[in-house]
């Protein structure tokens, strides 16, 4: 791993650490450490930290902003790649803005809004980048990715670039080609919105970040949405109706204030996660039938 750190350094890719603890980069503030964490300045230097990683045949991953995701206790094994501020362009033309995959998905809908553009309102309080948000077809609100995406630019595990349609990332509840099927990071995306009225988009807008913040918990670490919603049934009410909410282990606890998020009150490990996540799928089985799916995205070492 020297020797692959020192080369990626030499490259002037961006930032490169060894044993970089994840915590500090996941929103529920879990996670051990990266093996190397490479935080690229540009998506010229992503391609060029990817060729030298995919040379020495060192397994890699991407992460954004760090929500939705579980990061082991013991880490990640590799190179953990960071879609950060150095892929975070944003172009206009006309109606169709071009974004880059480690943008916020908030700021950019925030920004679109003052321009009077529409389609985006739903994403208020979604936290994350605009790449994971495209990866997970993020949602809320009635709508979704999907409604709004025309194309997004992939960097698929081989190295190859190739640019996806609509139609081509084939999206669905919560997923999308990415995730399984065609593993890969998003590089930039192009989205084609709407012109409507400032005013209203601009408060549509803020209305649905207030009622995350009055409806989640927000002021603790946390992961957002644990579960899948299993439709037409909702997580958060089935988990609330069996009694689960304040349910606590280790340093996990189900939030009092929405069912389906996990906080991390302090000194919470994934293990205390994954055991709650488990004691919830388990007790929801057991009540009313229903297999519980996690929304999280769990990875790293076993």
């Amino acid at each position: 791993m020297d020797g692959l750190k020192k080369e990626l350094e030499m490259a002037g890719v961006g930032k490169v650490k060894e044993s970089e603890p994840l915590s500090q980069h996941t929103t529920i503030k879990i996670g051990g450490p990266a093996d190397l964490f490479v935080e690229p300045s540009s998506i010229e230097n992503l391609l060029k930290a990817m060729e030298i990683v995919m040379r020495h045949g060192i397994p890699w991953r991407a992460i954004g902003r760090g929500s939705n995701l579980l990061v082991s206790d013991r880490g990640i094994e590799g190179v953990v790649i960071k879609l950060g501020s150095g892929l975070d362009r944003l172009e206009q033309n006309g109606e169709e803005i071009t974004v880059g995959g480690g943008q916020s998905l908030v700021s950019f809908a925030t920004s679109i809004s003052r321009k009077g553009l529409t389609g985006l309102e739903f994403a208020g309080g979604i936290p994350g980048s605009v790449g994971g948000a495209v990866y997970m077809n993020a949602g809320a609100h009635g709508s979704d990715i999907s409604k709004i995406l025309k194309k997004a630019h992939i960097l698929f595990e081989d190295g190859k670039m190739e640019w996806l349609s609509n139609e081509q990332l084939e999206f669905s509840y919560r997923s999308s080609i990415l995730q399984k099927k065609r593993p890969g990071i998003v590089l930039e995306a192009v989205f084609q919105l709407k012109t409507g009225d400032r005013d209203a988009i601009v408060a549509e807008l803020q209305k649905n970040k207030d009622y995350r913040k009055e409806t989640q918990p927000w002021n603790y670490p946390c992961a957002g949405s644990i579960f899948r919603n299993p439709l037409p049934n909702y997580a958060g009410r089935l988990i609330e109706a069996a009694g689960l909410k304040g349910h606590s282990i280790g340093g996990a606890k189900i939030s009092e204030m929405h069912g389906n998020f996990i906080v991390n009150t302090g000194s919470a490990t994934a293990e205390d996660v994954l055991a709650l996540i488990q004691h919830v799928k388990d007790t929801i089985f057991s009540l009313d039938g229903i297999r519980m799916e996690t929304e999280v995205e769990i990875i790293g070492r076993k």
